[in-house]
């Protein structure tokens, strides 16, 4: 049974490689696309930034950083 946790990391990644694939995106994309609350997907984003994976260029639009990673 997924965990909680897993859920919100599996919903973390998806959103990571949602922007990876789009450039850049806006909050309320994000929100329409995933079907989730603004607050949650504020949440999914400030824990992408915190790890330096995406960033704000622009008041409530987002776009991945240059951080390598290895997302399977």
């Amino acid at each position: 049974m997924e965990t909680s946790t897993d859920r919100m990391l599996n919903r973390i990644k998806s959103v990571y490689l949602y922007i990876k694939k789009r450039g850049t995106v806006t909050t309320n994309e994000l929100v329409e696309e995933f079907g989730i609350t603004p607050r949650t997907i504020q949440r999914d984003l400030n824990v992408l930034e915190y790890n330096k994976l995406v960033k704000s260029p622009s008041r409530g639009k987002w776009t991945t950083t240059s951080k390598k990673t290895k997302a399977s």
